[in-house]
């Protein structure tokens, strides 16, 4: 739509980015403007403003109007419980099931016994011939997986291709997860290849071989490092049936992607529609006619949350709209609750009318890449081919994944990008609601279903070993602390606390008192409010009155100026184990710091670092 569309918009006179320049200079005041352009993790500037993208054409992903499959994860090691949630799950609007099977990528500690007895009793009732999807999500141990699902068609007399099956296999994935392979690639991929080969015999469609990105999520990668490995693995994976003697024509169609998607919604859309341009790049390069590459999301297990999970609800839905708009063909929402343990049916209901309601109340699937022409999208798109090909070509020249996995290339990169991300957690510069920002020190106990994992025995000799790409939870530093104040509640009734000392009127402490208190309860140390103190005396007497071990002054830098010295002695006398201070250090940090003043609580500071000292100066482990 243009302004020729609507006759109103002639009376208005047309914005110019040079006029909001002026109007934003205005404001910042001499401030450099670059203070308001970010950056991703791979260093690609965000603007604050675009302009709309011009000569752009749709990202050709879905059908047009077609919607995603919605797709639910199987993963009870009981496989009776199993295949009723499966069941109860088709009959209330998921369109297909994501088989997890223990020790898989995607596994995250449960998973269904990789057996053909198991496989049946799953299976069980279920139409896979009426155009349910089925993907496979395997590992090493479970491998064996997929020939059962295919003896079990052919045993139900089901004819395969009418089977929508994506079988799942993906060693490189799986390899970089766990370490180590006992096998050289050549090995691997001729057992693989030999399955695939099988598989398309009997008539199935797949597509059979995974370019899994979510390793590279999971593990605190970032948009471009995911890109490229989902390329890289792609790549060796047409290779390998090529050279198993499959035309290139019918390799194309066996090879499909996942990527996960996380709260993040330009950055995850930008994400989807790179990679359909960079693989149809790729089909180019190998001189066929390019086709919609099968892309499948999982939400993003490294955003969920332990504590406040509820508030997963909320990033699995932007995670969800995200995919869903730049074009996913299958997304799987992670319940709400998989951080703590197996989801019960309230949690699988959620994740499951997540999907329905984007797709029948808000009708998401009824335009095709409504991105395109945007001008912000269009360019962090363009910017993370460029970047994900360069990263791409250097995992080539290194001889591939499995080579670049051995020696160390990709792992370092995602080690380097994860010691970043965890710096601006702890510094909570990356807001995680619920956890490091409005923690709920009151939040009930979520339910969560009982379920003993299944063990598989090792998978083979640690013949070549490297570096792991282990999955991670962004989470888990300020949960740690949280669990330390629960053992201390536990121990003997009582959390440790912060005295919120605060010195004047209202108007002097009242911000600093709100942001000290979500501060210390982020590290799950509830505050005790206090009036605007000016006697010494009368605050320590507040603070011994209140049970609190630590205190926090709180006022302006002009009260500090006059008070804060003369309030830190006092509370250093009244016994406290430490005085913090919230406010930035000033010239008279060393004096603050001589008149008993611990550290400093201000933003963008370190977090994690000063509540770690708060417990170790309380003796709480």
């Amino acid at each position: 739509m243009t302004r020729d569309d609507v006759p109103q918009a002639a009376e208005l006179p047309e914005g110019q980015l040079a006029d909001w320049r002026k109007l934003v200079d205005g404001v910042l005041k001499g401030a450099p403007f670059e203070k308001l352009v970010g950056k991703t993790y791979d260093g690609l500037k965000i603007e604050p403003l675009y302009q709309r993208a011009k000569d752009t054409a749709p990202v050709v992903g879905r059908p047009p109007a077609a919607p995603w499959q919605i797709m639910q994860r199987i993963d009870h090691p009981d496989v009776a419980l199993a295949n009723a949630q499966a069941l109860t799950d088709l009959e209330n609007g998921a369109t297909g099931l994501a088989l997890v099977f223990a020790a898989g990528s995607g596994a995250h500690g449960f998973g269904l016994e990789p057996s053909a007895d198991a496989v049946a009793k799953v299976l069980k009732d279920v139409h896979v011939d009426a155009g349910i999807a089925i993907e496979l999500q395997v590992g090493p141990q479970s491998r064996m997986a997929a020939i059962h699902v295919a003896e079990y068609v052919k045993t139900m007399g089901i004819d395969p291709a009418a089977c929508n099956i994506r079988f799942g296999l993906d060693p490189l994935a799986a390899g970089a997860v766990w370490g180590h392979s006992p096998y050289t690639w050549d090995e691997i991929k001729v057992a693989v290849t030999s399955g695939i080969k099988g598989l398309a015999g009997l008539g199935f469609k797949g597509p059979f071989a995974s370019a899994d990105g979510r390793v590279i999520h999971d593990a605190g990668g970032s948009e471009v490092q995911e890109l490229a490995f989902v390329l890289a693995c792609g790549v060796a994976n047409l290779r390998a049936i090529e050279e198993a003697g499959v035309p290139l024509e019918q390799a194309q169609a066996m090879v499909y992607a996942r990527l996960s998607a996380d709260a993040d919604q330009f950055l995850t859309m930008a994400k989807f529609r790179a990679l359909r341009l960079l693989w149809a790049r790729i089909e180019q390069a190998c001189g066929l006619t390019p086709k919609p590459l099968f892309i499948a999301a999982d939400t993003a297990w490294r955003m969920l949350t332990q504590r406040d999970p509820y508030v997963n609800m909320l990033r699995a839905t932007m995670a969800t709209f995200a995919a869903g708009l730049a074009g996913a063909n299958a997304i799987t929402v992670l319940p709400h609750t998989l951080a703590l343990g197996l989801p019960d049916r309230f949690a699988r209901r959620v994740a499951r009318n997540t999907q329905l309601l984007l797709l029948e109340e808000s009708n998401l699937a009824k335009v095709s890449d409504p991105a395109a022409g945007a001008g912000g999208i269009e360019a962090l798109t363009s910017e993370l081919c460029d970047a994900a090909w360069a990263l791409f070509q250097e995992t080539e020249k290194a001889g591939g994944a499995f080579a670049a996995l051995q020696q160390g290339l990709i792992q370092g990169k995602v080690a380097a990008t994860r010691k970043a991300r965890e710096a601006n957690i702890a510094r909570r510069r990356d807001v995680l609601t619920g956890v490091s920002e409005f923690p709920n020190l009151h939040e009930a106990d979520v339910k969560v279903l009982e379920a003993k994992p299944i063990t598989l025995a090792p998978y083979g000799a640690e013949k070549f070993r490297f570096a792991s790409l282990s999955p991670i939870r962004l989470a888990v530093s300020f949960e740690q602390l949280r669990d330390k104040s629960d053992t201390k509640l536990m121990a003997d009734g009582n959390r440790p606390k912060v005295f919120l000392a605060n010195l004047g009127t209202p108007v002097d402490f009242m911000a600093r008192a709100t942001f000290a208190k979500s501060f210390f309860e982020a590290g799950g140390i509830p505050a005790v409010d206090s009036e605007g103190f000016v006697d010494p005396a009368k605050l320590a007497d507040a603070f011994k009155a209140s049970g609190a071990e630590l205190a926090c002054l709180c006022s302006s830098d002009k009260v500090y100026a006059g008070q804060a010295q003369a309030a830190a002695k006092a509370l250093q006398t009244a016994s406290a184990r430490a005085v913090y201070l919230a406010g930035r250090p000033t010239d008279a940090e060393a004096a603050l710091r001589a008149a008993g003043v611990a550290g400093f609580v201000f933003a963008s500071g370190d977090a994690l670092a000063t509540l770690d000292d708060a417990y170790r100066r309380m003796d709480v482990t």
